[in-house]
Order: C-alpha cells, then sequence, then structure tokens
C-alpha cells in the first residue's frame, strides 16, 4: 500500500513514516514544492505521488496566531483541504482527512459525539470546519478524522515543552480547567495505516463520514504535565511541581474549549479501533526522549 500524505515536518507524517512497515510506502508532501493553497501545485503533486490512500495531516495550526490571520487560515485549512479533496476524487482514492476538537465550543459537559452540533468560538477552529466541509462536498471517498491535544517525540507540543521546562523550572502554572484526551501521534499513525487499509479494498459507505479519533482516558493539561513530570522525575529528572491554575490566570489570543472531549465509540464499533491510555502512550514518549 502507498500512502501520500500532506505535511512532511508534521508530527502525523513523521509518525506514519516511522510506523510505516515493510508493506507500506509513505510519501510525505511538503512545502515549498507541495503548497494546500495552490492547486495545481497540489493537484500535480498527487498526481505523481500515485497513492494508494491520501492523509491530509497538512494544516495552518497557530491557534492564537490565527485570530489575526483568518483568511490566511481559511486559505489552507478550507481551501487547501479542498484542492486535495478535488485530487483525491479525480485519482479515484480514498481520502483520510484529519481535523479538530475546535470545531465544537467546548460547552458540553459530556464527550461530544460525532453528530453533535459543531460551533467554533475562533478562527483556527471555523477554518477547519471549513475544510471539513469542503472534503465532504468534494470527496465521497473519505474519512473525517476529528483529534485533539496532539503529542509525539517530533516537533513542537506540549509533551516536548514541558519536558524542556524540566529542566529549569521546580514549579510551572497549567491549566487545570480545560479537559481533553491527550492523543499520541504515533497512535493516529497506527489507526491511519489501520483505517487505510480498509477503505483501500472496501467501499462501504459506513466507512466513510466523520469518525473522532482520540486517546483512550482523560484529563485536564494540568494532569497532561503532571503525568509527563512524574515520567521525568522517575527517570532521575528534577523534580517539577504543577501549579493548577485557571484558564482565566493564563489569556490567550484565541478561546480555548472547556471540554475538548471526543467520543471515540463510532471508531470502536465501525472500525474496531480504540487508541492506547494516553498515559500510557505519554510514558512511551518520554521513555524515548528522557534516554
Amino acid at each position: 500500500m502507498r500512502i501520500a500524505v500532506t505535511g512532511s515536518k508534521g508530527q502525523v507524517a513523521t509518525s506514519l513514516i516511522e510506523r510505516a512497515g515493510p508493506k507500506l510506502e509513505v510519501i510525505a508532501l511538503g512545502r515549498p514544492a507541495f503548497d494546500l493553497t495552490d492547486r495545481a501545485a497540489v493537484l500535480a503533486g498527487l498526481e505523481a505521488a500515485r497513492p494508494d490512500v491520501i492523509v491530509n495531516a497538512a494544516a495552518y495550526t497557530a491557534v492564537d496566531k490565527a485570530e489575526a490571520e483568518e483568511a490566511l487560515a481559511l486559505r489552507v485549512n478550507g481551501d487547501g483541504a479542498g484542492h486535495v479533496a478535488e485530487a483525491a476524487e479525480r485519482l479515484g482514492v480514498p481520502l483520510l482527512h484529519l481535523s479538530t476538537d475546535y470545531v465544537f465550543d467546548g460547552a458540553l459537559d459530556r464527550p461530544y459525539r460525532e453528530d453533535d452540533p459543531t460551533g467554533p468560538t475562533g478562527s483556527y477552529g471555523r477554518s477547519k470546519l471549513a475544510g471539513e466541509k469542503e472534503v465532504a462536498r468534494r470527496c465521497e471517498n473519505s474519512v473525517i478524522l476529528r483529534t485533539a491535544w496532539v503529542y509525539s517525540p517530533f516537533g513542537a507540543n506540549f509533551l516536548r515543552t514541558m519536558l524542556r521546562l524540566n529542566e529549569t523550572r521546580d514549579e510551572v502554572g497549567v491549566v487545570a480547567d480545560q479537559r481533553g484526551n491527550p492523543t499520541s501521534a504515533l497512535d493516529i499513525a497506527d489507526a491511519l495505516i489501520a483505517i487505510a487499509a480498509r477503505v483501500k479494498d472496501d467501499s462501504s459507505p459506513r466507512l466513510r463520514g466523520i469518525f473522532h479519533m482520540t486517546g483512550s482516558g482523560e484529563g485536564t493539561w494540568a494532569d497532561f504535565a503532571q503525568a509527563v513530570f512524574g515520567e521525568a522525575a522517575a527517570r532521575g529528572r528534577r523534580s517539577t511541581r504543577v501549579k493548577r491554575i485557571a484558564t482565566a490566570d493564563y489569556p490567550t489570543p484565541a478561546r480555548r474549549p472547556a471540554n475538548s472531549r471526543l467520543d471515540n465509540e463510532k471508531l470502536a464499533r465501525v472500525y474496531g479501533l480504540r487508541l492506547s491510555d494516553w498515559r500510557q502512550s505519554v510514558a512511551a514518549s518520554c521513555g524515548r526522549l528522557l534516554v
């Protein structure tokens, strides 16, 4: 199987490349040659890759910066997703498109299901919702996968930031009133490979549409940080305390959802997939980085 993944330097693309076994070839496409906002480049790049399945993991992800750059975020996450969907439709191959919990407003008191009303509160969420709509409109042979709180041993992410702070800080203030599902990009990659193998050979409409895909279990950002610091201390690093603070104590340009939890039962029911418990995956990533 041959997978073309957009966003060559991102956490998901890097994880897919690492997880590729002898029967899987991953072609990573990224800037400057492959720019989501350039329709001709997207169509040409994906045609040249000759994929069996396309994974659209590239995105504008600067959540706070998007508040001042919504037009750019929409071009990348909305129009760009549409370009990838057009290419998939032209090539007649399935598209797996990654989206986000930010398409919801975070006001529910339970994990969000796929059919819950969307209502993004910021520019980033609006741009990702626009992308979902473009993918659904342009490519019936698509699977939209919403995930959240992504981390890995690669790139810039919350886990790596906490490990960096652990090197010099005895205490770190971390928000404790936002709940979500920390999700390993390596676990995402494993799930994407399994989903790709299914949709490549099975045209059932049941396998298409919107699914939620996050790590099992839930916690706050403060819980996430505490788990990271615990792994660091267990490996002889500095003992860093978590100071639990409110969202109001850490203002940001973009409003974060108080509830980012996603319900993954549809993914389990249709594909038989459940991602690992987030604490186990955090331990695995920390084990790789703390050597």
